[in-house]
């Protein structure tokens, strides 16, 4: 059976000597949030994981859900009490507004964890971290009575949440979306349609599903500025908070999928249900984008996630699979073999993915930061560049993490030779799961393209123009440095790669648009290989330092400052490929005519 162990040892090491969380204690939630209590709350959460999430993630692949002939679904055996753990725990509501019932800690805390959770059952983590979303939602655009009546029952986990976008003619175009809502007259709406692959959308984990539904009004302008956004609760709920009435939606089918089979993909059928609009008419977009933002950061979690787990069982297997002799002769002359992991194109592969891991694990934990800050700092400048920042790394944490997340996953399996391809040891789950975080939440192509085509220009570029001088910044500071010079060196180049990429779209795409689309995804690509080298040569300052403290890690931080050194070797030079790819424009791409694909 595969294993799990949540890198909590890791995780303290950016919260402490990368990204200090002391220092923003000067924000809401943080002061309760010291190091000894991070950490307790972590070994806490990571205990949940590892023993209740994780033993049932291969068994709820094997069996999935159930549709009922009644139209409810059966989630897998034992997801029930595994929901109900996490529900107790008062994880739903780690960071939660303390006004709802949540713990208004740090939202960094429930993003790291949010990875635990992932790597340890992707399928069941599903289903609360869409709640997480929709709670999001309502926090912003909801009325003083919607969250009154939503979201104490929400971030208890009594009640879970989900959004509804998709429809079977139209997915990332949602303008073309039929579902229609009509004014009832008692300030309610009746909404009528179909939506598809609805994550979580129908289950027996909680007595109540909370739907955040985009419908256009009876006689809304067509297009993307007559969307309107809707709270649809599967149960109405009653003036005293009790529940009411079934309400007009149910589950007409199940998808039939790749992966993540423990989670309930739903076609969902609207039937008049009463709904009630969230936000303000035709501006459902406005509002449905704050949980697509979240989502789309959780999906890039989820890409990590896979990764991770993957690369667990890959190392634990590369140990113990015994198969010919290292090039230089025996290491273990008393086995029959040695252990692959003696062999230097196991360990290319397997150090690939580690490095990875760590670097994509601080950009999350530093994206978290910056969510905090947004959201909470009365700092308005402080807070103008949190949000800048959010912006775009959105798209950058989304595409990245997800797209290198599978492929990791694939190459973790391939350590595996031919067991890896048979289900009984859980690699391929790893890789079938992953696949769908490419997809959804919007496809990567999607996210590169809203890199390029808005991110980048937006408030004239004030977001990129900061970035790039940050990092810039931090290598002018660290130069003379000469424990950092194979770090601060590569760095420095991808940085002027994505600067020169950066400048080529202004120069190339403005006459020639198919220019920007065709280099968009190279680019993202790009931007991410040089945020992480941003992110290994903090890590590596910071191993640096701690190393000097003499506290008995000299060890451990040897071990990362080797596998930052990898990916500075290894990885980042594959900068200048993107570069060369944007650099050749779109006119061989689009010159192939129609009939010849």
């Amino acid at each position: 059976m595969p294993v799990y162990k949540a890198p909590v040892e890791d995780v303290m090491f950016l919260l402490n000597d990368v990204f200090p969380i002391e220092r923003h204690n000067n924000l809401p939630g943080f002061a309760d949030a010291t190091p000894d209590t991070v950490e307790a709350i972590l070994a806490e959460g990571a205990k949940l994981c590892e023993e209740v999430f994780a033993p049932l993630n291969l068994s709820g692949d094997q069996e999935g859900c159930t549709r009922n002939p009644d139209g409810s679904v059966t989630t897998p055996k034992d997801f029930r009490q595994a929901y109900e753990a996490y529900a107790a725990g008062g994880w739903m509501g780690l960071a939660a507004p303390e006004e709802y019932g949540g713990q208004g800690l740090p939202s960094v805390l429930n993003t790291i964890m949010q990875e635990f959770v992932s790597s340890a059952n992707l399928a069941l983590g599903m289903y609360p971290g869409l709640t997480q979303g929709a709670i999001a939602a309502l926090l912003v655009h909801g009325t003083e009575e919607q969250k009154k009546t939503y979201l104490p029952k929400m971030i208890e986990g009594a009640w879970t949440g989900t959004m509804n976008l998709t429809e079977p003619h139209c997915g990332t175009d949602l303008g073309l979306l039929k579902t229609k809502a009509v004014p009832n007259g008692d300030g309610s709406y009746a909404i009528s349609g179909t939506k598809i692959f609805i994550s979580a959308g129908e289950h027996d984990m909680a007595e109540n599903i909370v739907h955040l539904v985009l419908a256009r009004i009876e006689g809304a302008p067509q297009g993307t500025k007559g969307i309107s956004l809707f709270v649809v609760p599967k149960f109405l709920v009653n003036g005293d908070g009790s529940l009411g009435d079934r309400n007009g939606v149910s589950c007409g089918s199940l998808e039939h999928k790749m992966g993540i089979h423990g989670n309930a993909t739903c076609v969902m059928n609207y039937d008049g249900a009463k709904g009630w609009l969230v936000g303000e008419a035709n501006r459902g977009l406005n509002a449905m984008f704050v949980m697509m933002n979240e989502a789309r950061l959780a999906v890039g979690v989820q890409g990590l996630s896979q990764s991770e787990v993957a690369y667990q069982n890959a190392v634990a297997y590369a140990k113990d699979r015994l198969q010919g002799r290292a090039l230089t002769g025996p290491k273990f002359p008393d086995k029959p073999a040695d252990p692959i992991i003696v062999h230097p194109d196991v360990r290319r592969t397997l150090l690939s993915i580690k490095a990875f891991n760590e670097a994509a694990r601080a950009l999350i934990v530093w994206t978290g930061l910056n969510s905090d800050i947004a959201h909470r700092s009365s700092d308005d400048a402080q807070r103008q560049t949190a949000e800048d920042y959010m912006g775009l790394m959105t798209p950058v944490v989304k595409g990245v993490l997800t797209d290198l997340g599978f492929d990791n996953a694939v190459k973790a399996q391939q350590m595996f030779g031919g067991h890896g391809y048979v289900e009984e040891w859980g690699m391929s789950q790893f890789v079938r799961d992953a696949r769908i975080t490419q997809i959804y939440e919007g496809a990567n192509g999607i996210q590169a393209m809203d890199l390029v085509g808005r991110k980048l220009g937006k408030d004239g570029g004030r977001a990129i123009t900061t970035f790039f001088n940050e990092v810039g910044a931090f290598c002018q500071e660290n130069a003379g440095d000469e424990s950092l010079k194979a770090y601060i060196a590569p760095l420095q180049q991808g940085l002027g790669h994505l600067q020169q990429a950066t400048m080529w779209f202004l120069q190339n795409a403005m006459a020639k648009p198919d220019n920007a689309g065709a280099g968009a995804t190279d680019y993202m690509h790009l931007f991410g290989l040089v945020v992480m080298g941003y992110m290994w040569a903090k890590m590596a300052k910071a191993a640096q330092a701690r190393k000097a403290q003499g506290d008995g890690v000299a060890d451990r931080m040897d071990a990362k400052l080797l596998t930052g050194r990898f990916y500075m070797e290894r990885l980042m030079p594959e900068t200048g490929t993107r570069l060369a790819r944007i650099s050749t424009g779109a006119d061989t791409t689009m010159a192939l005519p129609m009939e010849a694909f």
